[in-house]
């Protein structure tokens, strides 16, 4: 496991599934660690369920006001920021073809998935780059890398941050600053439940994770053992990457049909 001893961490999206795992490796490894997210009662929870060395900040990450003064509101509290795992995100709820797509609901995703990511990064990585130092992990996911993985909206913010990621890697990297990106495949998650809800109802729980490599979907923990590794001084040369943590899902063809 990483060694994270004194180093203060912001996790967004701290409420959900892989937030609120990436949070906890990250105490485990001995960071301080500031929750974010818009759910304050769920991260009152998780604050008390990880201990005194979290604290938590209730924000919608697309309000970029807020997001500068809670920045400046950490510095101020703790000296520093080492590492920022951007994670908050929504998926939305519009499957539809983009001719018959809902273009304020495309706006009100973007805000919160890429916007929340950019404003972050924008806030924290100045603080880094006057330290000189800092790690950057944004979450992205495989519907980033190709097409049939999210709405259009979705995959749209999502290959938005796999490239955000490569542009601020190149603006920061002078710095000493590294920043790079996950990209999911299917994980249970509580925003993904109501894909094995859905499947369960169907009779098809065992078609999920089908049309991956390893024929199974992934866990939260595992999304965030690739975020503490990405974060951590193990990972001192790598900057500008989107990792896959997909079980395969990108390494081959997965068209229906191409898999028993």
């Amino acid at each position: 496991m990483a060694d994270f001893d004194n180093q203060l961490a912001i996790v967004t999206g701290a409420a959900g599934s892989i937030g609120a795992a990436t949070a906890r490796r990250l105490v485990d490894s001995g960071a301080k660690v500031v929750l974010v997210d818009c759910r304050a009662e769920e991260l009152a929870r998780i604050s008390q369920e990880l201990g005194a060395r979290t604290r938590y900040h209730a924000l919608d990450v697309s309000d970029m006001a807020s997001v500068d003064a809670t920045i400046s509101t950490i510095v101020a509290e703790h000296g520093r920021i080492d590492v920022l795992c951007n994670n908050a995100g929504t998926a939305g709820a519009d499957y539809s073809p983009i001719i018959e797509n809902d273009l304020q609901g495309w706006q009100r995703l973007m805000s919160v998935n890429l916007m929340g990511t950019v404003a972050f990064t924008r806030y924290a990585g100045a603080v880094m780059a006057r330290a000189k130092q800092g790690a950057i992990v944004n979450t992205a996911s495989v519907a980033g890398i190709r097409s049939g993985a999210g709405g259009n909206a979705y995959s749209a913010s999502k290959a938005a941050i796999i490239n955000l990621t490569q542009t601020s890697a190149c603006d920061l990297g002078a710095y000493n600053v590294r920043v790079n990106a996950v990209c999911p495949g299917l994980i249970r998650t509580n925003m993904t439940q109501r894909v094995f809800d859905d499947a369960a109802a169907r009779g098809k729980s065992h078609k999920l994770g089908s049309r991956c490599e390893l024929r199974r979907p992934g866990e939260p923990d595992e999304i965030a053992a690739a975020v503490c590794f990405l974060a951590s001084s193990q990972a001192s040369f790598i900057t500008g990457q989107a990792l896959a943590v997909d079980g395969g899902n990108t390494a081959s063809l997965n068209m229906p049909g191409m898999k028993v």
